[in-house]
């Protein structure tokens, strides 16, 4: 199973999102035994956010790992922009580490870039650090630019991770921003890394060279496409899934190695990009 070093953590380079998830009564049973099962399979990291449905999906992931070690676990939580300031950060972060009821995170992300400064969110991140409600913190939506401007902030080269748009169909970060990192050492969290539930993802599971692939393989299109998410050392995906079935497809994406020609292929089909693109949000 492929690993990835995360704050000196090693864990599978495959994780556990949970945007969209915890807003339905009806679902939730079936999206607590889709978390269990991957953590029962080997996952370590579960990926939330106070803002995912307004503390819903942090509520979801506390009831998710009750049965569990919490050392066994990696758990990532965010803080919203308009709490990232001297006034409100901590407070917003003890409502979080509530919610999930846990005493503290192993990451905890500047979600996107806001009002306050770099410095100020940064440094009341470090102070989270030093009262020991997080292990590390990390950024996401950043792009190289921003990345830049981060390591001149006091305490900014402590960054553990940065979390953005990566797949198959929005891959404008391989023009520079994946190499950025990998030579400042800063692992890559790609989230929506098989882009489901929109049309983009259906036209990438439906692709007659993905398909082929995956037909070559024995395994399914969005294997495939975890794997490629996966294919650079420093980088973890962290699909989401309510089906506890997927998610035992996720965790064996982690043991698919795609070809040469298979990345060939794909490249063919879905370049990477020639000039630089505004960073993908969603």
């Amino acid at each position: 199973m492929k690993k990835v070093v995360i704050s000196g953590r090693s864990m599978p380079a495959i994780g556990i999102g949970t945007w969209h998830m915890g807003d339905s009564n009806s679902l939730r049973k079936q999206e607590i035994e889709a978390i269990r099962t991957g953590i029962e399979n080997g996952l370590q990291l579960i990926d939330t956010a106070e803002m995912y449905g307004n503390g819903k999906s942090e509520l979801l992931v506390g009831e998710a790992i009750k049965p569990y070690n919490r050392d066994q676990l990696y758990i990532v939580d965010k803080v919203l922009p308009s709490n990232a300031s001297h006034a409100r950060l901590e407070r917003s972060l003890d409502s979080s580490l509530k919610k999930v009821g846990v005493d503290y995170f192993d990451l905890y992300l500047y979600h996107w870039r806001g009002g306050v400064t770099l410095e100020e969110t940064i440094f009341e991140l470090n102070r989270m650090v030093l009262k020991g409600k997080i292990k590390a913190w990390g950024v996401s939506n950043f792009d190289v630019d921003d990345m830049e401007e981060l390591l001149t902030v006091p305490h900014g080269k402590d960054c553990a991770a940065n979390e953005d748009l990566y797949n198959i169909g929005n891959r404008g970060i391989d023009f520079d921003l994946i190499e950025w990192q990998r030579q400042h050492n800063i692992p890559l969290i790609a989230y929506s890394p098989v882009s489901q539930g929109d049309s983009l993802g259906k036209n990438l599971t439906t692709n007659e060279v993905i398909m082929e692939i995956a037909q070559n393989h024995g395994i399914t299109p969005y294997q495939v496409l975890l794997a490629w998410a996966i294919r650079n050392p420093q980088t973890i995906a962290i699909p989401q899934t309510s089906n506890p079935k997927h998610m035992l497809d996720n965790v064996k994406a982690a043991n698919v190695e795609l070809t040469s020609e298979d990345l060939t292929l794909i490249d063919k089909e879905f370049p990477k990009p020639r000039k630089k693109k505004y960073l993908e949000m969603l």
